[in-house]
């Protein structure tokens, strides 16, 4: 990335927002060069007040806004870079399946009409891993070349068919506008900033594992998930934003895979040793994804990433990182 690079923002008081502060903010601390980011954000205060690190810093500013209300965006600003991380799966269930597609698709055109105004040379989406669909039973890691898609006659794969529509405008802009697109397909995270009061797996046992008299498997504990540690997240969608190749998509996770129920009782080793784990015996049959695995070569061969925080203490890290 050239100096002083000025990053537009968007969802950087969410959970993947806060990752990315989080390293900026170290970097800060060290000594090291940090880019200008400007954050939009419905509610800036509310976010200082309760995080109030990121106040006051002469490289980071607050613009109030919202993705799916343009008018709202700042005027008058030059961007080199623009991170669009909102609409991520947090708060999506609290949201209708017509909202949740709304708010991706028009707030994506929204901030790339916005990328072109402001004269941006780079633009990162983070998109996700369900934009494949199902992972068939006899495909051990999902690859970016990997064409499958969830069934769009199903309403309630609106999130995944919205990021999928998501990736397509990014690639019509780029060919209309000449902006470099890069794709992130991101999976599963973990982290002192992960919620622990919605539907993440590890999130929930993590919880369990601090506050809870048992840690609660809801299903049989056999599908398969990876984790990626919030620290390494930041560290790959900055790659991505900088080095990423220009029209291209690459899959952001871990390639330690672990059952449900083995992460279970990996969180209860190594937060809470003398509480069980109950197992309810649900089958996850039918209930969606029972593998959900990237294929992480793409990322490692081309840019150079890797999982540099394994699972036991990226989990260690998020137990410390909550509160109690």
């Amino acid at each position: 990335m050239k100096s002083s690079p000025h990053i537009f923002l968007t969802g950087g008081t969410g959970f993947f927002g806060r990752a990315l502060l989080r390293s900026w903010y170290a970097a800060y601390e060290a000594g090291a060069s940090v880019p200008v980011v400007t954050i939009l954000s419905r509610s800036p205060t509310n976010f200082v007040n309760r995080y109030p690190e990121f106040s006051n810093l002469s490289w980071l500013k607050f613009h109030v806004g919202d993705i799916c209300e343009s008018a709202t965006f700042p005027r008058g600003n030059s961007f080199s870079h623009i991170l669009h991380a909102a609409a991520d799966s947090t708060l999506g269930p609290k949201l209708s399946l017509l909202q949740r597609f709304n708010q991706i698709v028009d707030g994506t055109r929204n901030v790339l009409e916005y990328a072109v105004a402001c004269g941006a040379k780079r633009f990162l989406l983070t998109s996700s891993g369900g934009v494949y669909g199902p992972q068939p039973p006899d495909m051990e890691k999902i690859p970016e070349d990997y064409n499958g898609i969830p069934d769009p006659l199903n309403p309630a794969n609106a999130y995944s068919v919205a990021k999928r529509t998501a990736e397509h405008l990014c690639t019509l802009y780029q060919d209309a506008h000449h902006i470099e697109m890069v794709i992130a397909r991101c999976f599963s995270f973990v982290g002192p900033d992960l919620p622990l009061d919605v539907h993440f797996a590890i999130g929930n046992f993590i919880r369990d594992a601090l506050h809870g008299d048992s840690i609660q498997v809801f299903g049989d504990g056999t599908p398969l998930r990876t984790y990626l540690d919030q620290e390494d997240l930041a560290h790959w969608l900055m790659t991505l934003l900088e080095r990423g190749q220009s029209g291209e998509a690459y899959n952001v996770g871990s390639d330690e895979v672990v059952s449900i129920a083995e992460l279970a009782y990996r969180v209860r080793d190594l937060l809470a040793p003398h509480k069980s784990v109950e197992i309810r015996g649900q089958s996850s049959a039918g209930q969606g994804r029972n593998r959900y695995v990237p294929d992480i070569r793409k990322a490692r061969e081309k840019l150079g990433l890797a999982v540099r925080i394994p699972l036991a203490e990226a989990i260690q890290r998020a137990g410390a990182g909550c509160p109690i």
